[in-house]
């Protein structure tokens, strides 16, 4: 097996800038301005590019290459955001983001005019743009200005919701959010000693081992969430309220039209998805059931759905997860095992935790020209591995993408996002499984199948959720927090069935999860396992289906998620196609079951 050379463990930055008080980033900022006035005073008034095909097409050339080397905030934009999540409490940090935060709104406000104008190019005119062979490239960019136009306003009041965004939405949201963040509560901890934890500590702490810290800890939430009921119920109304009134003006079908528009999907493909898996609501029902006899109780409460079956005990060095990923990589395709080896090696991951760093894992990409970043918290564990397996199946995703797309064509449509991490986290999930034992592979099993209802089920019982807020809102035009938490109740219970009880509170947990807010993208986390689930199937049964996931992954968003897969033979408005992908789940839930029973764990 090739060694990967660990060089460096940290973020190399020199390739944006040599530190956070380069000459450079001065420099910068005045050819932002520079360069963007020069398209701005090239192009605003004109009304040729309009009309005339080849000088669109010298518009938009010019328009992807000022995109691409400057866009509204530059390098530094991108470096400043990278340099935050190092170190969040650093105000100097704070104050350079916010002022190019505010150079970038202002740059975007002044240039949005040239898409604005050509989103608004008359009907009976818009062929004649689209069928020209010399902007073949930007076809699909066109056809979906073509289609925002249809619900676009006026540039004046296109600016004003934008303004009023944060007033009547973002402000309401934050709000919340904050209120119940600063909330602290003593917990009994596993030795039994009563300790304050703030709420995020205490949200972790439900999934404790011990009966007491998670039962301790769920009940200082339904206090918090008990507390914040009503200030979140008006919040929640005047957002939807809000949602409503934007979209009456741009005159959408449905309250998840804007979504599905915003993320260039049909929205019979999210129908179709929808409805496969809700059918398919058994399965979650099932492993819930198997969990609770593993955990050998009748019924898992509300708050242990979650709770971790088994021990994983099993450590690894980064040294040591790094080449088992390259291995699966490379056995994938070479130009996957290429790809990893050189973001490790040219100091583009952050790998391990320290103090002010932010938490989780995230990959990070910003357009054609810039590096792709991958931030880790790596701590030895065996869950360390899937996650760089999953933060490089992105970063791999984005370099393919910058061989072959325009700055205009670059980056994945939500809905598909997750296809390119699932798809090598899996993977390498089967390499670990296969290094298993009986014992700990029972853990993994439970373990993967508690993901994927989490990401599956449950988040489809969420987009439900959503649905039927919103249209009881609109029947009702206000509703109580009773009422809300009566229809959470009833979407959580379709997915969770007989095995997990609806503990009394549990109808507020509503009040913390962020998704509603931002309506109806959660679909995405569900599409994009389902259809990397589906490409897994495919490739096992022919090897060389690796080029169609190689094509699909370099495709960005040059054409519609529908088109990509229909080149690819495969039609994603078809309820059929997300079977196979829930068929892949309830095999590995059968195996579970089998083992669980080989084991003696279960009758």
């Amino acid at each position: 097996m090739n060694q990967i050379k660990l060089t460096h463990t940290n973020w190399k930055f020199s390739s944006l800038f040599k530190n956070d008080n380069d000459p450079k980033i001065e420099e910068e900022k005045k050819l932002l301005l520079e360069k963007s006035k020069e398209f701005i005073n090239k192009w605003k008034g004109r009304e040729d590019y309009l009309k005339d095909p080849e000088v669109l097409k010298e518009a938009l050339d010019e328009f992807e290459s000022w995109d691409r080397n400057y866009g509204s905030s530059g390098n530094q934009g991108y470096y400043f955001s990278l340099r935050s999540e190092q170190d969040l409490e650093n105000p100097d940090l704070k104050a350079k983001n916010n002022k190019i935060h505010d150079l970038a709104v202002n740059i975007h406000n002044n240039i949005q005019f040239f898409t604005h104008n050509i989103s608004k190019i008359p009907e009976k005119e818009q062929n004649k743009f689209l069928d020209f062979k010399g902007l073949k490239e930007y076809k699909h960019f066109l056809e979906k200005l073509f289609k925002e136009a249809k619900h676009l306003l006026s540039e004046p009041e296109e600016t004003i919701l934008s303004l009023k965004g944060t007033v009547s939405h973002s402000n309401w949201v934050r709000m919340t959010d904050e209120f119940i963040s600063k909330e602290e509560r003593e917990i009994i901890d596993e030795n039994k000693e009563k300790k304050v934890k703030n709420f995020s500590e205490i949200m972790s702490l439900t999934s404790s081992r011990n009966k007491a810290t998670r039962d301790s800890a769920a009940t200082a939430l339904n206090e918090v969430f008990k507390k914040h009921i009503e200030v979140g119920e008006a919040e929640i109304n005047s957002i939807l309220q809000n949602k409503k009134v934007d979209d009456e003006l741009r005159k959408f079908p449905r309250p998840d039209s804007a979504r599905h528009l915003d993320d260039d999907i049909d929205t019979s493909v999210v129908d179709a998805l929808i409805n496969s898996v809700s059918a398919k609501f058994s399965l979650s029902r099932r492993f819930y059931g198997l969990k609770a006899k593993l955990m050998g109780v009748k019924k898992l409460k509300y708050h242990e759905r979650n709770v971790p079956y088994g021990h994983v005990e099993k450590n690894y060095s980064f040294e040591e997860a790094v080449n088992l990923c390259y291995s699966v990589f490379k056995n994938l395709d070479k130009k996957f095992s290429e790809i990893f080896t050189k973001l490790i090696e040219n100091g583009q991951v952050d790998v391990f935790p320290k103090k002010g760093k932010t938490g989780g894992a995230f990959c990070a990409c910003d357009g054609v020209k810039k590096p792709t970043y991958v931030l880790l918290n790596f701590t030895n564990k065996l869950r360390d591995v899937t996650t760089i397996a999953h933060e490089f199946g992105h970063a791999i995703n984005d370099e393919l993408m910058k061989e072959k797309q325009n700055e205009l064509n670059f980056g994945v449509p939500l809905c598909i996002a997750e296809v390119s991490s699932t798809f090598m986290e899996d993977f390498v999930f089967q390499e670990l499984m296969n290094e298993a034992d009986d014992e700990l592979k029972l853990s993994l099993m439970i373990e993967k199948l508690n993901d994927e209802v989490s990401t599956i089920q449950r988040q489809i019982a969420c987009y439900t959720f959503e649905q039927n807020l919103h249209d009881e809102y609109r029947k009702k035009g206000y509703l109580s927090n009773k009422e809300i938490g009566e229809i959470f109740r009833k979407n959580m219970e379709s997915y969770m069935g007989e095995f997990v009880e609806q503990s009394e509170g549990s109808q507020n947990w509503w009040l913390y999860w962020s998704h509603i807010r931002r309506f109806f993208y959660v679909y995405s986390y569900a599409s994009g396992l389902l259809i990397s689930k589906a490409m897994q199937y495919e490739l096992r049964k022919n090897p060389k289906f690796i080029n169609k996931v190689k094509e699909f992954l370099s495709a960005g968003s040059s054409e519609s998620p529908k088109n990509i897969f229909d080149k690819l033979g495969i039609d994603i408005t078809d309820e059929k196609f997300w079977n196979e992908g829930l068929k892949e789940m309830e095999e590995l839930l059968n195996e579970t079951e089998k083992l669980a029973k080989k084991l003696g764990k279960i009758n």
